[in-house]
């Protein structure tokens, strides 16, 4: 039997576990299972390998997108020039290759929605999913800046200083945080949004609940709004290609 699953921590309302469960009752493959590997620490990681006969692939999620690879035998190019992985693939001799497909997902999903006047963007955030934003933003040509609680080497903004002019001259903001993620459904990241207007996309790595309090600030000012769903669907193929299942 062959097996896949999704690294992380609090992951019982995983996406990836519900979509294969789905994909492989309709295609009818019956020699794969997908489980969670929901741990507290990545130094369980290495054990999770030892004890699991038969592991083919990981899908990684937060926090360990980053504290993961360490511990990998190779990194493709794009995963390490991003500084993430998300797709690990486990050869038959053993051998662990982390990949990133954050950005393939990301770049499927934001390329129909672009306009010739979105040409600047903010990326709330600076985790390991930030990471595959900046490098897809920097691929298609749009200049980002990133958010963050405070200001640093490499950020351009901290949340008490984005203005609302700053709001309007980047008209694609990314929510990369975990705020507003079910159950805690009334937060969100604290960004001037009576500066948003319908030339803004609005797009939140976030699918629970399907619209978030940030998705909801930019509707009702009239922007595009775009969850993370159709993402976490592009990478969850790319992951099936890049494990080649049989």
């Amino acid at each position: 039997m062959n097996k896949l699953g999704l690294l992380g921590r609090d992951i019982s309302y995983s996406f990836s576990r519900i979509y294969f469960k789905e994909k492989f009752e309709k295609e009818n493959i019956t020699n794969t299972t997908y489980d969670n590997f929901d741990i507290e620490t990545i130094k369980l990681f290495p054990k999770i390998i030892e004890e699991t006969k038969g592991l083919r692939g990981l899908n990684v999620t937060i926090p360990y997108k980053e504290q993961v690879m360490p511990y990998l035998d190779k990194i493709n190019k794009k995963a390490q020039a991003i500084g993430a992985v998300n797709t690990i693939k486990i050869t038959k001799k053993g051998k662990l290759v982390g990949y990133n497909t954050d950005c393939y997902g990301f770049k499927k999903t934001l390329k129909p929605l672009i306009k010739s006047y979105h040409k600047n963007a903010l990326i709330l955030g600076t985790g390991g999913a930030s990471k595959a934003i900046a490098y897809t933003l920097e691929e298609m040509g749009i200049t980002y800046q990133y958010v963050s609680r405070k200001l640093s080497k490499g950020i351009g903004f901290s949340y008490d200083t984005l203005t609302e002019d700053d709001i309007k001259n980047h008209q694609i903001i990314i929510n990369c945080t975990p705020l507003g993620t079910f159950p805690n459904i009334e937060d969100c990241p604290n960004i001037p949004y009576q500066a948003i207007n319908k030339k803004h996309i609005l797009f939140d790595l976030i699918y629970n609940p399907e619209e978030t309090k940030f998705l909801k600030h930019g509707k009702k000012n009239e922007a595009t709004i775009i969850n993370g769903l159709g993402m976490l669907k592009f990478q969850a193929k790319k992951a099936w290609s890049i494990w080649k299942i049989n």
